[in-house]
């Protein structure tokens, strides 16, 4: 029994040993790898505050959001229609 209980704490201790070194690395590895997130614009922040005013969550705030940005994003003169 005794022999047995060694033998498992044995192949415990060389799983954790075996393990640590892998997740050190992939840990730092991965967050090296990552990408920065790009700054918000003004319009996508104005537009956020918009969504916050009226209480919108979900596929609806998502909807006025691209919307809005959509919106923001048009020329001041006017629209693109050439007729």
């Amino acid at each position: 029994m005794k022999k047995i209980s060694m033998l498992a704490l044995c192949a415990a201790l060389a799983a954790g040993f075996g393990v640590s070194p892998v997740l050190a690395q992939s840990t730092s590895s991965s967050s090296s790898m990552t990408m920065a997130k790009p700054a918000h614009t003004a319009k996508s922040i104005e537009c956020s505050k918009e969504a916050d005013a009226k209480g919108l969550h979900g596929k609806a705030r998502k909807k006025f959001r691209a919307a809005c940005k959509h919106d923001k994003m048009a020329p001041a003169g006017g629209s693109m229609d050439k007729n």
